[in-house]
C-alpha cells in the first residue's frame, strides 16, 4: 500500500484534497446540531428536576444571577433603580428567558427586602432560562450580559454569575488548536532542521483533524454529540496525528541517511513504523471507547467524535504521508544533510547522540534506573490518595472574570452558601413539618418555601458553606438520609450543587470498571501485536503508575492549591468529576502509543538479531528521541 501511494502520489493527494474540501463543504452547508444531553438517571437530583419540570416548566431551566453593588447610598435609591430596572425588563423580554425576579418586584413596581443585603449595598436578580445551561444559545447569553453591563456607571458595579454565563467566558474554539500547531511547528523544526520535514506531520494531522471535525458536524444531525466533543477531538487528533507522522517521517529520514532510495525508505518506514501506528491508533480508540462503560450519555458523543478523528489521523498517516514523501523526495532532508550525504556517503547503522548514550546508560544500570524512576513516580502519586471528586464552583474562576466577581459579591452580601442553594422538591403541599426540620438542621443558613404549583412545592435551602465545601456534601447526605425520611414527606434534593454531588458519586462508583475495561482491552491488543504476555503486562502496570503520578500532580495543584495563584488559574477546589474519565482515556491512549512505538522497534531488531540487549538498546536509542 505504501509503495502504491508513493508511486501514485498525485492521485492520493487529489483524493485527500477532494475529501477534505468535500466533507468540509457538506459540513458547512449542513451546519451543526450539537446536543448537550446531560442526564443522571436513578439519582435523587434527577427526580427533583423531573418534579420541577412538571410543576414549574418555566423555572426548570438554568438559573443565573445578575448582581449589583453601590459604592455609596443604597441599591434602593432612585438613581440605581432607574438603571437596573430597565435592564432587567429588557432581559425578561428576551426569547429563551422564562422569568426574571428581582428585589424591586416584577416590573419594578414593588419594593422589598428580599434580594438585598443587610447593609443595602448589594442586591441580586435571578434570570431563569427555559433551557438547562448547556442548551442555552450563546447568542442569548451574550445579549443578557450586554443588557446587564449597560446598566453600569461610576459607583455602580454590575456582575453576572451562573452556569450559562460561565459558558460565555470560555475561550473560543480554535485558540487551543492554533497554539498546539504553533508549538508543534517549533518542536518539529528543531527536531528535523528542515522546513519541508517540519510541515509533513502538521499537514497530515490537519488533514485528519479537519476531516474528522467536519464529519463530526455532519454526524451531529443523526446522533447526540455535545459541543465539547469537537474541541476534544481536535486536540486529541492533532496530538496523535502529529505523533504518528513524526514517527514515520523519522524512520523514513533515517533510511535515506543510511543510503536507501527515497521510495524504498518510505516503503520500509510504512512497513515497520506504519504497522506500529495502526496498532497505536487502535489502542487510543480502545482507551476512548472505555468511556462507554461509564454509561453517561453525554460521553457517547465524545467517544464518537474523538475516535473518528483518531481513525482518520491514522488513515492520513498511512496513505497521505507516503504520497507527500513521494512529492518531496530527498528534500525531506535539510540542505546540510543532503550535502553531507553526497560528500561523506551514507551514515553507519550505529545510532549516536544523546538518545544512544541514554539507552547505553539504562542498559548498564537497569535495576537502579527502574528503582529511581519508580520512586519518583510514587512520590508524585502520593497526593492522589486524598483526591476528592466534585465540581469546582465559580469561586475558583480567575478574579478578573464576571462570574468570580459575582460569586464574591453574593458571598459578601448573603454568605458563601448563597452561591449554591439546594432545592428540596416536595411531591405535595404540606411542608410545614419538613421546613421546621430543615431549619433546625446544622449547616443550614436560610429556608424558604415557594408557593406550590400542580401539587409540587419547592423549598429553597441556603447552606452555611460554599457549594464546593465538603460540609455542603455532608448536608445533602443529612437531608436525604435523615431529615426528609424522618418528616414522612416524599421529597428530593436538587439544584446545581446536588447535581454536581450526584455526578461525582456516579463517576466515582463507575471509575474502577472503566479503568479495568481499558486496561484489559489494551492488554489484549498488545498481546496480539507482540505475541507476548510480559510486554502488555508491563505496559499496563507502567500506565497505571503514570496515571497515578499524573493525578497526584493534579491534586497537588488544583485541590491543594500548590502554585495556583502563580499559574493564574484561580483558587483550589475539588477535582472536576468528569476529568478522570477524559484524562485517563488520553493518558492510557497516549502512553500505550509510546509503548507500541518503543517496543515495536525493539521487537523488529530482536527478530533480526535475536539479541535482547541489542534490541532494547537500539529500539530505545532510535525511538526515544
Amino acid at each position: 500500500m505504501a509503495r502504491w501511494c508513493y508511486q501514485h502520489r498525485l492521485v492520493v493527494l487529489l483524493l485527500w484534497v477532494g475529501t477534505v474540501f468535500g466533507v468540509g463543504f457538506a459540513g458547512s452547508a449542513a451546519g451543526t446540531d450539537y446536543a448537550n444531553v446531560f442526564s443522571l438517571p436513578d439519582t435523587d437530583s434527577k427526580r427533583a428536576y423531573d418534579l420541577m419540570d412538571r410543576a414549574f416548566p418555566e423555572r426548570a431551566g438554568d438559573v443565573d444571577t445578575v448582581v449589583w453593588k453601590v459604592d455609596d447610598g443604597s441599591v434602593g435609591d432612585a438613581s440605581v433603580r432607574s438603571r437596573i430596572e430597565p435592564a432587567l425588563e429588557r432581559i425578561g423580554r428576551m426569547d429563551g428567558v422564562g422569568e426574571v425576579t428581582g428585589p424591586y418586584g416584577r416590573g419594578g413596581t414593588a419594593g422589598g427586602g428580599a434580594g438585598v443585603s443587610r447593609d443595602g449595598t448589594i442586591a441580586y436578580a435571578q434570570v431563569t432560562f427555559t433551557e438547562q445551561a448547556n442548551s442555552v444559545p450563546k447568542a442569548l447569553i451574550d445579549d443578557v450580559i450586554e443588557a446587564a453591563r449597560d446598566a453600569e456607571r461610576d459607583g455602580l458595579q454590575v456582575e453576572l454569575g451562573g452556569q450559562a454565563i460561565a459558558r460565555a467566558q470560555e475561550a473560543t474554539q480554535g485558540t487551543s488548536e492554533a497554539v498546539g500547531i504553533l508549538a508543534a511547528a517549533v518542536v518539529l523544526f528543531l527536531a528535523f532542521g528542515s522546513f519541508f520535514a517540519m510541515l509533513l506531520p502538521i499537514v497530515v494531522a490537519i488533514a485528519g483533524v479537519g476531516t474528522g471535525m467536519t464529519a463530526t458536524a455532519l454526524l451531529s444531525h443523526t446522533t447526540n454529540i455535545p459541543d465539547v466533543a469537537p474541541l476534544l477531538g481536535s486536540l486529541i487528533g492533532l496530538g496523535v496525528g502529529i505523533d504518528y507522522a513524526l514517527f514515520i517521517v523519522t524512520r523514513h529520514r533515517r533510511g535515506i541517511l543510511r543510503g536507501m532510495k527515497p521510495e524504498e525508505a518510505a516503503v520500509t518506514a510504512l512497513n515497520t513504523s506504519g504497522r506500529a501506528v495502526l496498532f497505536a491508533g487502535g489502542t487510543v480508540c480502545i482507551a476512548l471507547a472505555g468511556m462507554l462503560v461509564m454509561n453517561l450519555r453525554f460521553l457517547d458523543g465524545v467517544v464518537i467524535a474523538t475516535s473518528l478523528t483518531v481513525v482518520l489521523s491514522v488513515l492520513a498517516a498511512v496513505t497521505l504521508l507516503p504520497a507527500l514523501l513521494g512529492v518531496l523526495g530527498p528534500r525531506v532532508l535539510s540542505r546540510r544533510e543532503r550535502r553531507r550525504l553526497v560528500a561523506a556517503g551514507p551514515e553507519p547503522e550505529v545510532t549516536s547522540g544523546l538518545a544512544a548514550r541514554w539507552s547505553a546508560y539504562v542498559e548498564r544500570r537497569p535495576r537502579s534506573t527502574a528503582v529511581l524512576a519508580l520512586v519518583v513516580m510514587v512520590v508524585l502519586a502520593v497526593p492522589v490518595l486524598s483526591i476528592r471528586l466534585g465540581t469546582s464552583d465559580q469561586g475558583n474562576h480567575r478574579d478578573t472574570t464576571t462570574t468570580r466577581q459575582a460569586y464574591d459579591l453574593l458571598a459578601e452580601g448573603f454568605g458563601p452558601g448563597f452561591n449554591g442553594p439546594l432545592q428540596v422538591v416536595v411531591d405535595g403541599t404540606d411542608t410545614k413539618g419538613l421546613v421546621a426540620r430543615i431549619e433546625s438542621t446544622p449547616g443550614v443558613s436560610q429556608v424558604a418555601a415557594v408557593p406550590p404549583a400542580n401539587g409540587v412545592t419547592v423549598i429553597q435551602v441556603v447552606p452555611t458553606t460554599s457549594p464546593q465545601d465538603e460540609r455542603t456534601d455532608l448536608l445533602i447526605d443529612r437531608l436525604r438520609d435523615d431529615v426528609i425520611p424522618a418528616s414522612g414527606t416524599e421529597a428530593h434534593v436538587g439544584g446545581v450543587t446536588a447535581v454536581s454531588k450526584d455526578f461525582a458519586s456516579v463517576t466515582g462508583d463507575r471509575l474502577p470498571y472503566f479503568i479495568a475495561t481499558i486496561i484489559a482491552l489494551g492488554f489484549l491488543l498488545l498481546m496480539v501485536a507482540f505475541r507476548s504476555l510480559v510486554v502488555p503486562l508491563t505496559a499496563a502496570l507502567m500506565n497505571l503508575v503514570a496515571a497515578a503520578a499524573s493525578f497526584g500532580v493534579l491534586v497537588a495543584v488544583f485541590q491543594w492549591g500548590w502554585g495556583t495563584e502563580l499559574l493564574g488559574i484561580g483558587k483550589e477546589g475539588p477535582i472536576a468529576a468528569f476529568l478522570p474519565v477524559i484524562m485517563l482515556s488520553l493518558l492510557f491512549g497516549l502512553s500505550m502509543d509510546y509503548q507500541v512505538f518503543l517496543v515495536s522497534r525493539m521487537h523488529e531488531e530482536w527478530v533480526h538479531t535475536k539479541d535482547n540487549a541489542r534490541a532494547v538498546r537500539v529500539g530505545l536509542a532510535e525511538t526515544s528521541r
